[in-house]
């Protein structure tokens, strides 16, 4: 645990503190932090800003040069007009932000699943991040297969009865059409017992979108943190998952401090960014 640790604040702060800490301080400054390639690509979580108006939340992604945003329902609902539709995509585009995927979409009835589908064709995405109860499952196959929409099933932990691990997802969905897969949230998972990097090699076939974050333990009593603060080992993933070249978001979900979350965004995504870089 103490060279893990060691590694990680040695190698990824140092490589990343100068570039995004300064980030905090400019609230005044007028131009934005452009996206830098990252040979792994990020995301932000849409769930990240459930507490934040969406103009705020834009402004923090371009603060943080992170380009790219699975969407959710209070940003744009799922009844949305197409004036409203419009609306919404275009202020993301103006700040050159790509919404790649709607979700997290609970369904729990046919109705729910042809809602989710639709809704995802209408803003043109081509990945729903769902969780569709477990007799819906054929039916949502029949959805992906005449839509080419991909579903990308999300893991909630201990507490969730249907999918608490991403092996809860995968035995489900094996034998099912290649376009459903997993949206593996690590931090839930590591809570339900799966160790992150070892799952992304065991599932990476059906691993279409990635949730990051941390979690302070393991067990009762964990809590969501600042990536890099908890006992995720991040190296050990950033190797997994460029061990099997993986294409999809790694999406950042920051749950502190819903109300003022730039700078524990900024830490984690600089954080991350920094590993990767280190492991290049």
């Amino acid at each position: 645990m103490s060279s893990r640790r060691k590694f990680l604040r040695t190698s990824a702060l140092t490589l990343t503190a100068s570039g995004f800490y300064p980030l905090l301080t400019r609230a005044n400054d007028q131009g934005f932090v452009a996206p830098q390639p990252d040979s792994l690509q990020l995301g932000i979580a849409g769930y990240t800003f459930h507490n934040i108006p969406m103009d705020q939340g834009i402004a923090m992604m371009q603060r943080v040069g992170v380009s790219a945003l699975s969407i959710k329902d209070f940003y744009l609902p799922l009844d949305s007009s197409p004036e409203k539709i419009e609306e919404v995509l275009g202020k993301f585009r103006a700040a050159g932000i790509q919404v790649y995927a709607a979700g997290v979409i609970y369904m729990k009835t046919e109705g729910e699943v042809d809602r989710a589908f639709d809704y995802a064709k209408k803003i043109g995405v081509n990945m729903i991040v769902g969780v569709p109860d477990y007799e819906l499952l054929p039916y949502a196959e029949q959805k992906v297969k005449s839509s080419n929409i991909r579903l990308a099933i999300h893991n909630h932990g201990p507490e969730d009865k249907l999918y608490p691990a991403p092996k809860d997802v995968f035995d489900r969905i094996r034998n099912m059409d290649g376009r459903i897969g997993l949206c593996f949230d690590i931090g839930h998972g590591a809570r339900a017992g799966a160790d992150p990097a070892r799952s992304v090699i065991e599932f990476a076939p059906r691993i279409f979108d990635l949730h990051v974050k941390d979690i302070s333990a393991a067990g009762t009593g964990e809590r969501a943190i600042e990536i890099g603060r908890g006992i995720i080992d991040f190296p050990a993933l950033v190797r997994a998952l460029k061990k099997i070249k993986f294409a999809g978001r790694c999406s950042i979900e920051f749950e502190m401090d819903t109300k003022d979350p730039l700078p524990g965004i900024a830490e984690s995504v600089g954080f991350f960014r920094g590993v990767v870089k280190t492991l290049a």
